[in-house]
């Protein structure tokens, strides 16, 4: 059984989020920082701030679909209060 992630970046460019998907969160991020994925180049560097896996490829890509929502953008400001603050 292969797991996906779903996953979230914050630039420390100019501090947005970036919510995605993925088998491989280290390679994952890794092609994030490097430049190679198109919607983030401009914002690098990111850090991973979330993740959730999940056991099959329709869970995720239903929670990334949520995550993206307002709604689910202020689950993810909720969830990460403390950290987001400092």
């Amino acid at each position: 059984m292969s797991h996906c992630y779903v996953y979230v970046l914050r630039s420390l460019a100019d501090a947005k989020f970036y919510v995605g998907l993925t088998r491989d969160l280290p390679a994952r991020l890794a092609l994030h920082n490097d430049g190679g994925v198109t919607s983030t180049k401009k914002r690098v560097p990111l850090e991973l701030i979330y993740w959730e896996g999940c056991l099959n490829e329709g869970d995720a890509a239903r929670r990334e679909k949520y995550l993206k929502t307002a709604w689910g953008k202020r689950y993810l400001k909720a969830r990460l209060s403390k950290y987001l603050t400092g």
